[in-house]
């Protein structure tokens, strides 16, 4: 999951057009603000869940960015009905595709912490 979010948070700012073409306008931010502030978070997150200390703090907190993109998903999903079918399911497919997504980064944080390796 770390190297997900770490691979989508680059992509974030090497390539942002996409990302900003699925922001919702109810937003009361700009398309690259809101691309920026979600690849800052994946990023973030992404190092959270790398370290073994913080890796529940991760867990929770990509659950919540899984859940406040899911709008951003929802919107991509209606802006694409007119699309041709393989970019239709690309869009749609996302939706329920969020929900492993979120249980997979709760248990990541209801995991049991491991002891430290003794000397």
């Amino acid at each position: 999951m770390a190297g997900s979010l770490a691979t989508a948070g680059v992509a974030h700012f090497a390539f942002p057009k996409p990302f900003d073409d699925i922001v919702p306008p109810q937003l009361p931010i700009t398309p690259r603000q809101a691309t920026q502030l979600s690849g800052i978070a994946e990023l973030t997150i992404a190092g959270l869940l790398a370290v073994p200390r913080t890796r529940r703090l991760g867990g929770w907190a990509a659950a919540a960015l899984y859940v406040a993109v899911y709008p951003a998903n929802v919107y991509m999903a209606q802006q694409w009905s007119d699309k041709p079918t393989a970019q239709k399911l690309v869009a749609y497919g996302r939706l329920p595709l969020q929900i492993p997504l979120i249980v997979s980064a709760v248990k990541i944080a209801r995991a049991p912490r491991k002891a430290p390796a003794s000397e």
